[in-house]
């Protein structure tokens, strides 16, 4: 099966194009014990949850760097990659066919950009990952697994980004900003693999409205990963409501919020009732998102 198929499958099943973000900062969260003892407990709770209420996201993202973070490597302490294990392996039980996107945000000349893919791919047996285009398609092209999914960075959200995202470039059509000369080169690799697709922020929606109209005009199916909603001020109405507007199929889309569904309490001590909170917080994204 396609990365594509599996995206419109997914969010079909499940009838909404959520991604669960799952970014867990150690000393938010409740509980005790060392660090792969307290994650594990946390996601099992909240997973069984989920799943008993059936209540479930179109997609997961764990960011590696908050589970790598963790580990104390010189100490042969792998406990914050161990949980990640833990997470991923909970995560197929709970829910199957639902996608994982590593997010790592990779990048680099094309033998180390294989390492990163055998990484995300083969090592972590992930369906997706992050990566920046900044080195070009030797940089890219080793991501392009069979049935794997690509989301390079395209218009993040975060403020800083403007400072090179929207510098504006020259072609023989005129002045565009380099955003859509990205955006160009995104569809050009979909094309020659299916499955590439692209990182555009929830807080930028004029860039994104650009960016999915352009898109959608192409005839290609290019998923759109959309951080930023939440936390970081974008709008999951205003997203779904943007894309539909310009003929983007929503269901290549997965509108993402971290710490928001994971610890929206942001600081120590989480609250009796944070089960609760998290549930609520993914239930009014889901129906936000629904398709």
């Amino acid at each position: 099966m396609s990365y594509i198929d599996r995206l419109i499958e997914s969010a079909e099943s499940v009838g909404n194009v959520t991604c669960m973000g799952l970014d867990p900062q150690l000393e938010t969260l409740p509980g005790e014990g060392g660090t792969r003892e307290k994650l594990n407990a946390y996601f099992d709770e909240l997973f069984h949850r989920m799943r008993l209420e059936g209540v479930s996201p179109a997609a997961f993202k764990p960011n590696i760097g908050y589970y790598s973070a963790l580990d104390n490597p010189r100490e042969e302490d792998f406990s914050g990659s161990l949980a990640l294990v833990d997470v991923l392996e909970m995560l197929e039980t709970f829910f199957p066919g639902i996608p994982v996107i590593l997010d790592s945000k990779r990048g680099d000349i094309a033998r180390s950009s294989l390492n990163y893919a055998i990484e995300a791919f083969d090592r972590w047996q992930t369906d997706a990952v992050t990566v920046s285009p900044y080195m070009g398609t030797d940089s890219v092209s080793p991501f392009g697994y069979e049935g794997k999914g690509v989301y390079i960075l395209n218009r993040t959200s975060n403020p800083g980004g403007k400072i090179i995202q929207n510098i504006v470039t020259r072609n023989e059509e005129g002045e565009e900003p380099l955003y859509i000369a990205v955006s160009r080169t995104i569809a050009m690799w979909a094309r020659e693999h299916t499955g590439f697709g692209a990182v555009v922020g929830a807080t930028n929606m004029a860039e994104l409205k650009d960016i999915a109209s352009y898109f959608a005009s192409c005839g290609l199916a290019v998923p759109m990963l959309i951080p930023g909603v939440g936390s970081q001020g974008g709008s999951a109405p205003d997203v779904m409501e943007a894309m539909r507007s310009v003929g983007y199929d929503v269901r290549l889309s997965r509108i993402n919020s971290s710490s928001g569904l994971t610890h929206p309490w942001k600081k120590a001590p989480a609250p009796e009732d944070w089960l609760e909170i998290c549930l609520e917080n993914l239930k009014k994204l889901n129906s936000e998102t629904g398709i």
